[in-house]
């Protein structure tokens, strides 16, 4: 027999089998308990013939319920662990949308290295942001805080009746629907 295919065979053992009675040399490292996988562990040395008749005790399912083994060998067993999210690229693809030839959009992504980082809003996001009063650096829930303001302060209802500030109530309205669907916030 073929000793270099024997897997889990210590090389140089020269202690003897731990079965009392057994005089072969013990080459074959098994575990005490084989249900306790947590650390290390404890082991015996065992000849080929002790490792053998130890393993052919072994059941895996051993205690589990007829579900338990059922979902154990389905095709998803092991596949119930959490992933992690997958980081943003730093440079997006712009949008299909902008452009109204297809091969402009490609050549768009090589150009963008010539006109230096990337912009995160659109011109049209940047006139929404400037309504609202807010620089480039603005984030969604301060966005939503100064809507907020604006809109109390220009209500109607809050102005005793007056419309005067009517249209600037549809223009702090009209930036907020800009904004809160700006790729910027899509995290």
């Amino acid at each position: 027999m073929n000793t270099a295919r024997m897997h889990g065979k210590i090389e140089g053992a020269t202690g003897r089998c731990d079965v009392p009675g057994c005089t072969g040399v013990g080459e074959y490292k098994a575990p005490i308990q084989p249900a306790n996988f947590d650390g290390p562990g404890e082991w015996r040395m065992l000849c080929l013939d002790h490792v053998r008749q130890h393993n052919s005790k072994y059941n895996y399912f051993e205690g589990m319920s007829p579900d338990e083994i059922s979902e154990a060998q389905g095709p998803l067993a092991g596949w119930q662990r959490p992933s992690r999210r997958f980081a943003h690229a730093a440079d997006p693809m712009p949008a299909w949308s902008d452009f109204s030839d297809p091969l402009d959009a490609i050549a768009a992504s090589f150009r963008r290295a010539d006109r230096g980082p990337p912009q995160r809003f659109t011109p049209n996001e940047k006139r929404a942001l400037g309504t609202l009063g807010l620089a480039d650096d603005a984030d969604l829930h301060s966005v939503r805080k100064r809507y907020s303001q604006l809109v109390r302060r220009f209500h109607p209802d809050r102005n005793g009746g007056d419309r005067s500030h009517e249209k600037k109530l549809g223009q702090v309205i009209d930036a907020w629907q800009t904004l809160k669907a700006a790729r910027a916030f899509a995290d």
